[in-house]
């Protein structure tokens, strides 16, 4: 296999469905399945000792042992610039609250199609959120219903403009029409908004702005 492949790793003690993904993945002309693991622990421990540095990772929130919302972290620490992919069976509102928080860049239910996993694998790699529409409006309602003082992390009124259309969904070429900018500049901006709000992906701005009515 091309090195230029995505590299994708799954965490999923489902062996039936864990196989599924790693064929569904390698039979992508863009990405290979690059390990397959039925727990955190084990998965954890190859990240380290053979320093894998996977572009995505696919994992259920609900691991045992160590759970999916727990083992974020700790491939955030061992891979900052990896992005996770939560799978879920069931749209729980609390874990889903915990992986916004941690820094999860996508939420997708297991019985999705095959294909929309690629597709949503494709779109976290170009910056994008994908989230099950049932998923995304329990988040925006989980955030929107939660009272916390009004927070102040010193952004422009350019940033905050950008950051409103990231709350709304927009993607960064969507904001660059809309606001008359270039993609270059309006991706440097977000990556200001990021340093600011101490986040490193979209959901984790996203969930921030919201938790912290900072809009």
């Amino acid at each position: 296999m091309s090195d230029d492949l995505t590299k994708v790793l799954i965490i999923e003690d489902n062996d039936l469905f864990r196989k599924s993904l790693a064929n569904v993945i390698n039979k992508s002309s863009k990405m290979k399945c690059a390990g397959s693991y039925i727990s955190a622990e084990d998965a954890l421990k190859d990240i380290e000792q053979k320093e894998l540095k996977p572009e995505v990772v696919l994992m259920d929130i609900g691991l045992p042992g160590i759970t999916g919302v727990e083992c974020i972290s700790y491939i955030k620490d061992l891979s900052r610039e990896t992005k996770i992919i939560m799978l879920t069976i069931h749209d729980d509102d609390d874990n889903i609250f915990k992986a916004v928080c941690s820094g999860a860049a996508g939420y997708l239910l297991k019985d999705m199609h095959p294909g929309k996993i690629i597709e949503s694998i494709e779109e976290v790699l170009n910056g994008g959120a994908p989230m099950n529409s049932n998923i995304a409006k329990k988040v925006l309602d989980l955030f929107k219903n939660m009272t916390a003082p009004v927070a102040s992390y010193d952004l422009t009124d350019r940033e905050n403009e950008i950051l409103k259309l990231l709350v709304d969904g927009l993607s960064k070429k969507q904001i660059a029409q809309k606001i008359f900018l270039s993609y270059h500049t309006v991706d440097v901006h977000i990556r200001h908004i990021y340093e600011k709000l101490e986040v490193h992906t979209l959901s984790g701005a996203v969930a921030k702005a919201l938790k912290e009515r900072l809009l």
